[in-house]
């Protein structure tokens, strides 16, 4: 066993870690912080996404040991400093980017990856940043809605008969 620290959400949080143990674990069992979920254990649906010094990251592919004094994001640092949604939460909510919930937390981390690079994407762009996150309710559209809205850009026009599925 080790002690590690890593920032997650702008605090120092530190727990004693088995080597072999993924970040997904040590955020979920080790601090409490079960926002990230564990979809597939194989790094394949992007349930556990996260952002590790800014960049997205499945975090069931990576060892904790491997983000010590790194910076992480999870889904429970998106929100307002207040507790309500932040920009990109709001925009899921306001524009039915979820259903059953699962893929949410991943979702929104791959979307503040992707705004982060690309402030005003195209829905293509955000089609293909996503694509490595899956949605077991098919509710591509509305996610892509959602991202796009979050980005500042008029979502009226988004037509689901011409949108490909995600």
């Amino acid at each position: 066993m080790a002690r590690i620290t890593i920032s997650v959400n702008g605090q120092n949080r530190s727990a004693e870690t088995e080597g072999r143990t993924l970040l997904v674990q040590f955020l979920r069992d080790g601090l409490g912080m079960t926002g990230t979920h564990i979809g597939c254990d194989t790094a394949q649906c992007g349930a556990c996404m996260v952002l590790i010094d800014g960049r997205a990251a499945k975090s069931c592919n990576i060892l904790a040991q491997e983000a010590a004094g790194r910076c992480v994001t999870t889904i429970e640092g998106m929100a307002n400093p207040d507790g309500s949604l932040g920009p990109i939460q709001q925009a899921f909510r306001d524009h039915h980017g979820l259903q059953c919930g699962f893929c949410t937390p991943g979702m929104v981390m791959a979307a503040a990856a992707l705004l982060a690079e690309n402030p005003e994407p195209t829905e293509a762009e955000v089609r293909g940043y996503l694509e490595g996150n899956l949605c077991r309710c098919t509710g591509y559209h509305n996610i892509v809605k959602a991202v796009l809205a979050a980005s500042g850009q008029d979502v009226s026009a988004l037509d689901p008969a011409l949108s490909a599925p995600g």
